[in-house]
């Protein structure tokens, strides 16, 4: 047990699937916030652990007072990588930070999964560096998930600002890893792919789309997934498609249009309901139904965004999130590492990656500044 560790150490001698690493810093709201999802969270799955990373004096209490002590082990990291801290900086001085440890405790096959409401960049950047890209993989996404029309009640969306760069070869990958993680993570045993464009003509769309269309539907076969071509924004909470490939600026304005959409229609919704006495009548009669409305569009039960293409698993959740979405964020950990999800994508990844850019040397697919032509 390293100088990091309490004394109590409840997770130690346990599987990794059955441990997440936790860090309890970083979040807008603190880490009575963040303990008070994890509390949610073991409540729902009993073989559950966790490993905490933060103040050992600030998060003991905490966890004493939520009653689960016994099933979290507690990583002592004095320091915290703030919101407004550049990755550059986090990189430099970042040893000493419940992110870094919670990735370390990763790294070491303590736990399955590092989970952290933290700065975006300075996780990505201390991911990449201490875990690695998997093989086959140029940029990491940010994968998350949109709530749709699917029986599975949602898409899944890649990349969510990761990176805001990509070209074709780095959207074939995405395409690649969103898949595994639909099948891994949401149950569809062969997912529908669609690469998100400005409309569904083939003649649409930047240079490296229209590369990365012919691309992604050479590698459908090898990669166990169905290929619908070109869709469009309106498409993102639709059941013709399960999993949306774009880049990670339009993925993220994507993502934050749709909260704050849903957030919106809520608060309207709300409003009207509230207006005169025969709307609050008409509201007490729907009141099943509107709860029910209210919980298919709360962000809260989609939060965590998965980063894909590492050697190991890490959920971003939202800064702003409450206990509901931290809990959301380590079930979706949780399910992750039962599944044995890191180990799947790789494989897939590095498999299905090769044989399609030499399929789409072989088809003449693809432009001789494509990096599968080097």
């Amino acid at each position: 047990m390293t100088k990091a560790q309490t004394d109590n150490a409840p997770t130690q001698g346990l599987a990794a699937d059955h441990v997440l690493s936790v860090d309890a810093m970083g979040g807008d709201q603190g880490p009575a916030t963040v303990v008070a999802g994890l509390s949610q969270f073991l409540g729902d799955k009993p073989a559950a652990r966790a490993i905490l990373h933060g103040p050992k004096a600030e998060l003991a209490p905490l966890l004493a007072s939520h009653k689960i002590a016994s099933r979290v082990t507690i990583h002592d990291a004095s320091d915290v990588v703030k919101m407004t801290d550049k990755p550059s900086h986090v990189l430099r001085n970042g040893k000493n930070t419940s992110m870094w440890s919670a990735i370390e405790a990763v790294r070491a096959h303590q736990a399955a999964v590092a989970v952290s409401c933290g700065n975006t960049g300075g996780l990505m950047a201390m991911s990449m560096l201490r875990l690695r890209k998997a093989e086959g993989v140029n940029r990491p996404a940010i994968a998350c998930l949109w709530p749709s029309r699917n029986p599975s009640g949602f898409n899944v969306m890649l990349d969510a600002g990761a990176d805001i760069r990509a070209d074709q070869d780095d959207l074939l990958t995405y395409a690649l890893m969103g898949a595994s993680y639909a099948r891994n993570g949401l149950d569809i045993a062969r997912p529908r792919v669609g690469l998100l464009n400005v409309g569904t003509e083939e003649h649409k769309g930047r240079a490296e789309l229209k590369v990365a269309h012919e691309l992604i539907a050479n590698a459908a076969v090898i990669g166990d997934f169905d290929y619908v071509g070109f869709v469009e924004g309106g498409d993102l909470p639709s059941d013709k498609v399960d999993v949306i490939v774009t880049d990670g600026f339009t993925g993220n304005v994507a993502l934050k249009t749709g909260e704050g959409t849903a957030t919106l229609i809520s608060d309207l919704l709300r409003s009207a309901l509230m207006k005169n006495p025969w709307s609050m009548f008409g509201a007490l009669l729907a009141r099943g139904s509107l709860r029910s409305l209210r919980k298919r569009i709360d962000p809260r039960r989609v939060n965590g965004g998965v980063f894909l293409g590492l050697n190991q698993t890490v959920i971003k959740s939202h800064g702003s999130a409450d206990a509901t979405g931290v809990a959301a964020a380590l079930h979706l950990a949780y399910r992750l590492a039962q599944s044995g999800f890191s180990d799947k994508l790789a494989a897939r990844v590095a498999s299905a990656a090769s044989l399609a850019q030499d399929n789409g040397q072989e088809g003449g697919t693809g432009s001789p500044n494509t990096k599968t032509g080097k």
